[in-house]
């Protein structure tokens, strides 16, 4: 068969080559009539079913992972979703035929909304729809796919990504999709190659046998010849050796060409990913997220502490930045965070949160009070937007401190820092008494821009380099030299080195990435002559 090439977009890079696997979404098949009592309880056992799946799938995944599938667990949780279908089975719909009809309706209202988060999360209602319509029907939602196999569909639900080994390569290519997506963040993470937007009829592809993908140049080529291949190949080897250059800019103190260092910090989503990393190549820890220890519920003091110590220990004496719960917008919690607020990304999140549902924002502090006599804790609240917002914080920090002695257990006061992430924050930074000051750009950039940082359709205006974000971190970082305050970044910018000499000329002498980013981020800086910047 004649070599096909596609061009799309490009969400998560490298290379990948591998058999070719079409993705079929439908899921199951029509059920026969039955009584409405039990069709009724068929459904019920199904969304069941569906939610113990779920919640294998997140006890097993990462902590990015597991926190997309907690708006999924949360909502089959929920009663209320399956409310529509249960009145249409009375009236002699069948159980699939009802829980359809329901998902369809409110996809569609997730869909025609305004707001771009709610937009986004239609895929997780379709994934959650066709999960329990396959434990309706006995069909398999996670069935196994070749090693190392190119996916190739219209989209690809979170849950499906997470059940697909990608330890043997592979790679994904999606006609619709997003690269701002859950999939695209998940595959990102995990160095797994995907490509969306690409234009082709997927029934005209599903006789195909082998595929490459090429980030580089954005394309999904189909049965290539021989000399593509050999191309492709080379390709490949050349991205490897970049690679391999990177690693050793990993383990090298980070240094501009003009003799500046730079502190270099890690962003840590789950404990584990300390467990391969070298304490050597970063400068400390400069955010921990600490969701993860809330997939599924709250988590006593105990459970929490443990997981802190072990972060001090791990750093040895470095700084270790854990920022408190930062629930809401994208990451809700069940029976903790409101539900179809109308703008949750401007909604009670954050520090808002913390203060507004004290219990759990006092036992964490407790928790990291008791971990800080084992090493350099920082403590760092976000979304914090008035000053007043600290003051109350520090006050539950007294209160946990006071607590903890008259128990008698052995706790220290870690620095109390805040997140600038809030244009209003940014703007009034001296107001704020704080310890540290750690710019989140991902969400100043998206609140400053007033573009949705999920939405493809306005991506372009998602610039951590433009004049405006600029001008807002170098004010926090003048502020910080003025009065002797440590400044940091841990935003996704921090790690892209097309931004980093603009960070460093604002005047940050601190950024926090991902470990993958490492050696990028080090390599970007080394090339940034500072004498140059004026």
């Amino acid at each position: 068969m004649a070599e096909l090439r596609f061009s799309g977009r490009v969400a998560s890079g490298g290379f990948a080559a591998g058999p070719l696997a079409v993705l079929l979404n439908a899921a199951g098949g029509a059920r026969g009539a039955g009584e409405p009592a039990a069709e009724a309880q068929a459904l019920r056992q199904a969304i069941a079913s569906a939610l113990r799946q779920l919640l294998d799938l997140a006890a097993r995944a990462e902590s990015d992972g597991a926190d997309i599938l907690a708006f999924q667990i949360a909502m089959l949780e929920d009663e209320t979703l399956a409310e529509a279908a249960f009145s249409a089975i009375e009236v002699g719909a069948t159980a699939d035929r009802a829980w359809r009809m329901a998902l369809d309706d409110q996809i569609l209202e997730y869909e025609s909304t305004e707001d771009e988060h709610f937009r986004a999360r239609s895929s997780d209602l379709r994934d959650m729809r066709d999960r329990v319509l396959g434990a309706l029907s006995g069909a398999a939602t996670d069935s196994r796919l070749p090693s190392g196999a190119i996916l190739v569909g219209e989209d690809l639900t979170p849950s499906r990504f997470l059940a697909t080994d990608w330890s043997g390569g592979g790679g994904i290519a999606l006609t619709r999709g997003s690269a701002s997506g859950h999939v695209a963040t998940l595959a990102r993470a995990r160095g797994v190659p995907m490509i969306v937007g690409l234009a082709f009829d997927l029934g005209g592809v599903a006789h195909r046998t082998e595929a490459l993908i090429d980030s580089e140049s954005a394309t999904l080529c189909l049965d290539p010849e021989p000399a593509t291949r050999e191309d492709f190949a080379a390709r490949a080897r050349a991205a490897r050796r970049s690679r391999s250059a990177l690693d050793a800019f990993r383990m090298r103190p980070a240094v501009t060409a003009d003799g500046t260092p730079i502190a270099v910090f890690v962003n840590i989503g789950d404990p584990a990913e300390v467990e391969t990393l070298d304490p050597a190549c970063c400068d400390g820890i400069g955010l921990v997220r600490t969701e993860f220890l809330f997939n599924q519920g709250l988590p006593d003091q105990e459970t929490q502490y443990r997981v802190y110590r072990r972060l001090a220990e791990w750093a040895g004496g470095k700084p270790v930045t854990i920022r408190t719960l930062d629930a809401g917008a994208d990451k809700p919690i069940s029976g903790l965070t409101l539900e179809h607020e109308a703008n949750p990304f401007l909604g009670l999140r954050g520090i808002r949160l913390s203060l507004a549902r004290p219990e759990p924002f006092r036992t964490q502090l407790e928790a990291l009070c008791r971990a800080a006599v084992y090493g350099a804790i920082e403590v760092m609240l976000p979304m914090v937007t008035l000053p007043r917002e600290l003051e109350l914080a520090r006050g539950h920090l007294e209160q946990a401190l006071a607590e903890l002695r008259s128990a008698g257990v052995e706790c220290r006061r870690p620095e109390l820092g805040i997140m600038v992430e809030v244009p209003a924050a940014a703007i009034a930074v001296e107001a704020f008494d704080a310890a540290f000051f750690s710019i989140g750009s991902n969400d100043l950039t998206q609140y400053v821009m007033a573009a949705a940082r999920d939405s493809d359709v306005v991506a372009a205006l998602i610039d951590p380099s433009h004049p405006a974000v600029l001008r807002l971190i170098a004010q926090v970082a003048a502020h910080g030299a003025q009065v002797g305050r440590k400044v940091s970044l841990c935003g996704d910018a921090g790690g892209e080195p097309k931004h980093i000499e603009a960070l460093l000329g604002a005047g940050l002498r601190a950024l926090s990435v991902s470990p993958a980013a490492l050696g990028h981020a080090k390599e970007a800086i080394a090339r940034v002559d500072l004498r140059s910047l004026g």
